[in-house]
């Protein structure tokens, strides 16, 4: 047996609407219409044909707990992404924090609204 892909991963949200917002308007992300309806309200973003994020609005047992100020001290998922100067700059516009990789790669590491952490790597874009 080998484990060969990530298929998705699963982030809690209390407010679907201002999460949204924070994939789809900051991040560019655009919603799978293709997946089917489930018990609660979430969303799917297709990353490629492969890989999605799936946003649940769930109670998040972890609300209250103190999280570190760097993402990458904390539970996190990392994106590749092509211009992480382009980012930088969104996230400046909308006065959302972020720090820099401490290991000197080309990253950051920010939270979304329900204090999830990303990881972006900045990466040539995959032929």
């Amino acid at each position: 047996m080998q484990i060969t892909h990530l298929l998705h991963a699963t982030l809690l949200v209390a407010d679907l609407d201002r999460a949204r917002n924070f994939y789809e308007n900051l991040l560019g992300l655009v919603s799978d219409s293709q997946r089917p309806e489930i018990s609660f309200a979430g969303v799917w973003y297709a990353i490629n044909p492969n890989q999605q994020i799936h946003l649940m609005q769930l109670p998040n047992p972890a609300t209250g707990l103190r999280r570190p100020e760097h993402g990458g001290r904390d539970q996190h998922i990392a994106l590749a992404i092509t211009s992480l100067d382009e980012l930088a700059q969104k996230l400046d516009a909308a006065a959302i924090r972020y720090t820099i990789s401490q290991s000197g790669r080309r990253a950051l590491f920010c939270r979304d609204p329900d204090d999830n952490a990303l990881e972006f790597i900045e990466l040539p874009p995959i032929p």
